[in-house]
This record gives structure tokens, C-alpha cells and sequence, in this order.
């Protein structure tokens, strides 16, 4: 029996099972992650809407009286830019804009500092930002004409509400989510009350800080959007506002896509500052 069994050759004694032993561990592992997307990737969806809204306008399945084509947009932007008038009218719109965020920036970030570290602040504006968060801004309209009047002022106020919410909401939540061994071990080491705020909790609440701040950036465009067809005598919502009474719907498209761009381009710079600032963070996406 035991001549029969050692006639046939051990297994794991031949050159392919050792080469197959050797490969073994350097087999492809699955990506359970999804790789970071490039600049195309990342406006791949913008860009095919573009091509179905062209292609649908070229067909003729869209009218340009309800709505005109983005090669129609293009040459009217265009045309816009070079009569010098759209120039104006995107600086005022971005004055508005960047005004209401930096203001909105400030009391958001203050209110949310105060609410996340000390009880009295909690006490004292939580709660009301909750009920702010559910009060819609455009509703708050009538009240802020009869209070700041119909100027660029009850204009600004409106978009600072808008802007300091979604920057209170993530700033707080991230300081409320520091973990509490952080805490135990700044008390170990002796850390006073400011160095805990400049060594724990605002490197903490950064992440938080930047989620909301990419939240305002577009807020504050969105809500400009209705606050500039109130009264106003430039601006982009007035040139879509005067281009709807005339049925122009190429300048309508215009001003949406100007909104849109100046809308992303705060969002890109937001990220890369993002990205800089928290380079220290391995994550997905990163």
C-alpha cells in the first residue's frame, strides 16, 4: 500500500502548485472605496444635460419661446459681455452676494463657537437658530421691507440670515462631536480654556466649518436670486426679471447660467481651501 501511494507525485511538490503559492498573495484585492473622480468625471452629468437640452432644442422638441437653446444663451452672453452692461450688472449681483456671505460667515461662526462651548450660549441661541432653520427666509420679506426699506440693505440682511444657518448647523454639530477623550487628555496635560479652544476645538470643528461654508456659498446665490427681482435697478435677477416681461428667454437663460457658474466657482475655491487646510485627514475622496 504504501509503494502504491508513493507512486503518485506529491502535489505540492511540483513547480506549478509552488508558482501557484507564490502568486497567491499578490492577487488584485476589490477597491471597496470608489476611486477619486477627475475634472471631467466630476461634470459629466452638467454635460450631458447641455447635450440633451441642445439636441432637443435642434430637433425642435423645445421651443425657444419657452425656452432657447444653450448655443442660443451662448451667442446672447456673448453679445451681452461686449456691449458692456452684463459687466455692471455681475458686479453688483457679486457685491450683494459676498457681502451677505461674510456677514452671515461671522455670526454664524460666532453663534455657533458660543452654543458649542458654553452652556450660556447654548441656552441662549440654539434654539433660536432651530426655529430660524425652519422659518423660510423669503417668508421674512415683508418684515425686513417695513424694517431696512427696499434697498441693497434689506438685501444683504436676508442673505447673512440665510448664509449663518448651514454654518451654525455643521459648525456645532462638529464641536458637539469632538471626542470626549480629547477632552479627558487636554485636562491631563493642563491645557488652559483658550489653548483647549486653539489646540482642540477649533482644529475639531474645522471639518464641520467647511461642510457649512460650501453649504453658504450656494445659499447665498439661490437666495439672491428672488432678492434682486425686488425693487432693483441692476443686477442679474433684474436683467432675468426685465427679460421675462419681454419673453426673452435666452437672457433668462443667461443670467441662470452665470448664476450657476459664479455658484460653482465659490464652491471649487471653498473645496481647494478645504483640501489645504485639512491635508492632514486620509479620507475617501481625499
Amino acid at each position: 500500500m504504501n509503494n502504491y501511494v508513493a507512486s503518485f507525485p506529491r502535489t505540492e511538490d511540483t513547480p506549478e502548485s509552488a508558482d501557484t503559492r507564490r502568486a497567491a498573495p499578490s492577487r488584485r484585492q476589490p477597491r471597496l472605496a470608489p476611486a477619486r473622480l477627475g475634472l471631467l468625471g466630476l461634470y459629466a452629468g452638467p454635460i450631458a444635460l447641455l447635450a440633451l437640452w441642445q439636441a432637443a432644442s435642434t430637433l425642435g422638441w423645445l421651443s425657444p419661446r419657452l425656452l432657447a437653446s444653450p448655443a442660443t444663451a451662448v451667442v446672447t452672453g456673448y453679445a451681452m459681455l461686449r456691449d458692456g452692461g452684463l459687466a455692471g450688472d455681475l458686479a453688483a449681483s457679486a457685491l450683494r452676494a459676498y457681502s451677505g456671505l461674510l456677514l452671515g460667515v461671522f455670526l454664524g461662526l460666532c453663534l455657533a463657537l458660543a452654543a458649542g462651548l458654553t452652556r450660556w450660549g447654548e441656552a441662549a441661541f440654539d434654539s433660536l437658530i432651530q426655529i430660524k432653520r425652519a422659518v423660510p427666509t423669503l417668508a421674512l420679506i415683508p418684515l425686513a421691507i417695513l424694517w431696512l426699506g427696499i434697498g441693497d440693505g434689506m438685501k444683504v440682511a436676508l442673505i447673512a440670515l440665510s448664509v449663518l444657518v448651514p454654518i451654525y448647523i455643521n459648525t456645532h454639530a462638529a464641536l458637539r462631536g469632538i471626542d470626549v477623550r480629547h477632552v479627558e487628555l487636554a485636562q491631563t496635560v493642563g491645557l488652559s480654556r483658550a489653548e483647549f479652544i486653539r489646540r482642540v476645538a477649533l482644529p475639531g470643528a474645522l471639518p464641520g466649518f467647511f461642510t457649512g461654508l460650501r453649504l453658504a456659498v450656494t445659499t447665498c446665490w439661490t437666495a439672491l436670486v428672488v432678492l434682486e427681482q425686488i425693487n432693483s435697478t441692476e443686477g442679474i435677477g433684474y436683467v432675468m426679471s426685465r427679460a421675462r416681461d419681454m419673453g426673452q428667454t435666452d437672457v433668462i437663460v443667461v443670467g441662470l447660467v452665470f448664476y450657476a457658474l459664479l455658484g460653482l466657482a465659490s464652491d471649487a475655491l471653498v473645496r481647494a481651501w478645504e483640501r489645504r487646510t485639512l491635508v492632514y485627514r486620509k479620507a475617501i475622496g481625499s
